[in-house]
């Protein structure tokens, strides 16, 4: 396999009907990401490594992109003015696995406050109503009130076309994906990742480096179920309407409904339910 493919290779043996076989089979990657920052005014740089994560290798700068601004470290991507992997220098191994971000000078950090701000799972420890709370203290595009508006029909067709470009689930079976739809209900971009997170991030700063930013005028589709981290992700972005093949949390509805989002869970074949922002689904 070519590096960065996001596959790799396994020998399995395999049971089927009483018998068994050695065959190829194929397995998402799953290897460590560092991101590091350089930051500060000119001749006041600083260096420090921000975080770590798992994810499929590929698409690593728009991953930088979206994670640094759903964390509320960058509002815009001209404020990164340079990205490289720096791996090389510690071993061949780590050659793609360390991102070195570096800031524009006037680009603001505080480390103090980004702690504050990260929500690395679901059982974190912090209770709903301050994270929505800490949420309204960073910066946030925040969708436009009903609009725009799909048709059931547009929304029903949201599977079939992310199913179609799910290159690396096809081969796997093992990978999320996060997907971008016109206001026509036609697909625009997808990024996939062993990593919800990760997907949706990739998708955010894709868009973010090639324009169509905020998604304002948007909808995201997303595999499994809708966290309240994905709905924070695609909030801070502007996204109106966000739908899942699987059910969202509680915390995910009540803050989708504090800002004026379109949930939307089950898409599956010719149903659907609308949680909140049921404005935007007109027959």
């Amino acid at each position: 396999m070519p590096p960065n493919t996001g596959i790799k290779t396994k020998t399995v043996l395999q049971f089927r009907k009483g018998q068994k076989q050695e065959k190829a089979d194929a397995v998402a990657c799953e290897e460590p990401l560092e991101l590091k920052l350089t930051f500060g005014p000119e001749g006041q740089r600083e260096h420090r490594s921000l975080a770590i994560t798992m994810r499929t290798p590929g698409q690593d700068e728009a991953l930088a992109l979206g994670f640094l601004f759903t964390e509320g470290i960058i509002g815009r991507a001209s404020e990164v003015v340079g990205v490289r992997h720096i791996g090389q220098a510690l071993s061949p191994e780590s050659a793609e696995n360390i991102l070195l971000v570096e800031l524009s000078p006037d680009t603001p950090v505080d480390f103090e406050q980004l702690n504050r701000h990260f929500y690395t799972s679901s059982s974190c420890g912090v209770c709903g109503k301050a994270s929505i709370e800490m949420l309204n203290t960073v910066n946030l595009y925040y969708p436009q009130r009903g609009f725009p508006v799909f048709t059931p029909v547009k929304i029903q067709a949201f599977p079939h076309q992310m199913s179609a470009r799910q290159v690396l689930f096809e081969q796997t079976g093992g990978i999320h994906a996060a997907a971008s739809f016109d206001e026509n209900g036609q697909l625009l971009l997808l990024r996939e990742d062993v990593g919800r997170h990760n997907a949706m991030d990739k998708l955010i700063g894709e868009t973010m480096r090639t324009g169509g930013f905020p998604m304002r005028n948007q909808a995201i589709m997303v595999s499994g179920r809708l966290s309240f981290e994905l709905v924070q992700k695609a909030a801070m972005a502007g996204v109106p309407v966000l739908a899942a093949v699987g059910a969202p949390s509680s915390l995910a509805v009540e803050l989708a409904e504090s800002h004026g989002m379109t949930l939307i869970g089950f898409l599956r074949g010719e149903r659907f339910n609308v949680y909140c922002g049921a404005e935007r689904v007109r027959v």
